[in-house]
């Protein structure tokens, strides 16, 4: 599956507009990063758990865009964008949608 920020795939044609397609999951950080995020506030610095955490999020979040996308028969996804929410204290959401295509052969 080829997925992409920008609105067209280099050197392929778009042959339809399947419709907008999207992925999302919702992380909450544990005790552990906590502690260790507490720490790190002290003295400064990245904060990688949470790094760490969210790149897990975001991947998970572009594997559901995919399979929603296979799910109505696309072969790319185009103007992909990310957004983030706050669920609730101590969790978020990743979010990812774009416009699920076909290309031409």
């Amino acid at each position: 599956m080829i997925y992409s920020t920008t609105d067209t795939i280099p050197g392929r044609e778009i042959a339809q507009i399947v419709g907008v397609v999207m992925g999302n999951v919702v992380q909450s950080k544990h005790i552990g990063r906590d502690i260790m995020a507490g720490l790190k506030g002290i003295v400064g610095g990245e904060l990688r758990g949470y790094t760490e955490m969210m790149t897990e999020a975001r991947d998970t979040a572009i594997q559901r865009l995919i399979e929603n996308a296979n799910e109505k028969g696309a072969d790319a996804v185009v103007g992909i964008r990310f957004t983030t929410s706050a669920i609730m204290d101590g969790s978020s959401e990743i979010m990812v949608f774009g416009t699920a295509v076909t290309l031409k052969p």
